[in-house]
């Protein structure tokens, strides 16, 4: 899609970076760093996780400060000193982990990002209104701990837009949308942009860069190894500018038919605990060993309450709902299930995958401690434990300190390979992972994937929920749609497209039912 492009008469530089470093105790973050935007130029910044990429973002938001380095805003060198200086400068962000106050409503977060004490009522017509116009629906009145991870993803870009920024920061804005809210948010950056608006675009997403930005900057291990215009560039092209090699394409085999029911839903129906949760509504799926089945859907269609009644989390009315390895499992805790052979990854990484203080050895004592035997007679084995997070951070190439390293002080997709490693690594009967390369970098989302088409291999049963399609296409045996509550049946990933599972995400499926139940039909 064509633009206006400004920056031929954009004049002066909006932002310029010149020798930036930062430095942590175990390692170099950013190294030297040399960075130029134009006032409407859509520039982004690639490279794999650990490259120091959200580090460079957060010293321009004002969230750290560099060890060493100049910036200069619109021609003046400055210092930032917080988020809200850098707000009063023009400069807004929006983070790949939400820093948005669960126990709060949307409307409470927002205000808070706000100077002075906004009018409630007058800000909760502005969400709505900004909502609707950039095709990125949210509820001012909801909390946000009830939200999905994509809804929280729009009322992160919401609370950016109605501060009216020159610079916008985005860190993998796109990692949970869906491909009809890209679609919506290009054409809303697109305009901010031919309005002078700079934006700073960071995705693992290689076509969207492609299709979206000016100009890129390419940082390998904290340093800057080179630039491209992404419109003459291929995906592949960039790939190799990111990792020095070509990508690994997924090995792929058909599935073994009639391998054991690892996983049943029967007749699921559950009632949201959230009140502006969905509701299950007679769930039926079989997940057999040795293969995968993906659940496509639009964020906030019943994933969590799903995953949260598979998990554990929320006890299912009548056991036999849910069948883990042949046993109902709708009433066991979550450790009973994971001893009849369950391992799971929750769509959230810091506060649900891993406890964001703790080190990766404790971490992996979290999920792991029977299956790898890390506690013995009541008593921890924190040898065996580092040992664990050792073979994790080797095994899926975690960039960090080592298994003493805090999990916050990971980049997201370095966290999200420890996770899916210390899941993986388990040799679980069943795996259910949501959104099991969110924030990963192209090469690492390859060999994740790769390695859950192994698993699979090795006669596990796979449960992956994405909103990804491309990714369920490539990994997936059988793919299902959830819409409203409801399940889709499962058609052959060779047998169907991504364009007829898009239109089944609006709920529209030979022989679905229509309208939605209530709590008492529960």
């Amino acid at each position: 899609m064509s633009q206006p492009d400004v920056r031929a008469n954009a004049g002066h530089p909006r932002l310029v970076l010149r020798g930036i470093r930062k430095v942590y105790p175990t390692v170099v973050a950013n190294d030297g760093i040399d960075l130029q935007v134009m006032p409407g130029e859509i520039h982004a910044v690639l490279g794999e996780n650990g490259a120091g990429k959200s580090t460079l973002m957060k010293i321009i938001y004002g969230v750290t400060r560099q060890s060493a380095g100049q910036m200069f805003w619109e021609g003046q060198g400055v210092e930032v000193e917080n988020p809200a200086h850098a707000r009063s400068l023009g400069i807004g962000m929006v983070f790949q982990h939400f820093s948005l106050f669960e126990t709060l409503t949307v409307l409470e977060n927002v205000a808070l990002a706000l100077p002075g004490k906004p009018d409630l009522a007058d800000l909760a017509r502005r969400i709505e209104s900004v909502s609707q116009r950039y095709g990125l629906p949210v509820d001012p009145r909801r909390h946000v701990h009830a939200l999905s991870v994509g809804e929280r993803q729009r009322v992160e870009i919401v609370r950016c837009l109605l501060q009216n920024p020159r610079l916008l920061i985005m860190d993998e804005p796109t990692s949970v949308l869906t491909p009809q809210a890209v679609r919506k948010l290009f054409e809303t950056l697109r305009k901010l942009a031919s309005e002078g608006c700079s934006i700073l675009y960071i995705s693992h997403k290689l076509d969207e860069i492609q299709e979206l930005c000016h100009s890129a900057t390419v940082l390998r291990g904290g340093k800057v190894t080179g630039a491209c215009n992404p419109a003459e560039e291929t995906p592949k092209s960039m790939a190799r500018l990111m990792i020095g090699k070509d990508l690994p394409a997924c090995e792929h085999t058909a599935a073994k038919e009639g391998g054991e029911v690892r996983l049943k839903l029967a007749g699921l129906s559950q009632a949201s605990v959230d009140p502006f949760g969905t509701h299950l509504q007679d769930l039926d799926l079989e997940v057999r060993s040795g293969e995968i089945v993906g659940i496509a859907g639009v964020s906030g269609n019943g994933q969590a309450e799903l995953l949260a009644a598979i998990s554990g989390e929320v006890p299912v009315r009548q056991a036999e709902q849910v069948q883990i390895c042949g046993a109902p499992a709708g009433r066991l805790a979550p450790d009973q299930r994971r001893r009849i052979g369950l391992c799971f990854v929750p769509e959230e990484r810091l506060g649900r995958g891993a406890v964001p203080s703790l080190a990766l050895s404790d971490n992996a004592i979290l999920t792991a401690a029977t299956a790898k035997g890390l506690v013995r007679h009541g008593l921890i084995d924190f040898r065996a434990a580092k040992a664990f997070a050792q073979t994790c951070i080797e095994r899926f190439n975690v960039k960090c300190g080592g298994p003493d390293a805090q999990a916050r002080s990971l980049s997201g997709g370095n966290l999200q390979k420890f996770i899916m490693g210390r899941e993986m690594l388990q040799a679980p009967r069943l795996l259910v992972a949501a959104q099991p390369t969110w924030g990963v970098d192209v090469g690492a989302a390859a060999f994740i994937r790769q390695q859950i088409i192994d698993l699979r291999n090795s006669g596990c049963a796979v449960l992956v929920v994405s909103e990804e399609l491309d990714e369920l296409f490539e990994v997936c045996d059988r793919i299902a749609v959830i819409a409203k509550g409801r399940l889709s049946p499962s058609q052959r990933a060779a047998e169907t497209s991504v364009e007829d599972i898009g239109v089944w995400m609006s709920g529209m499926w030979p022989g679905a039912k229509t309208g939605a139940q209530t709590p008492s039909d529960h």
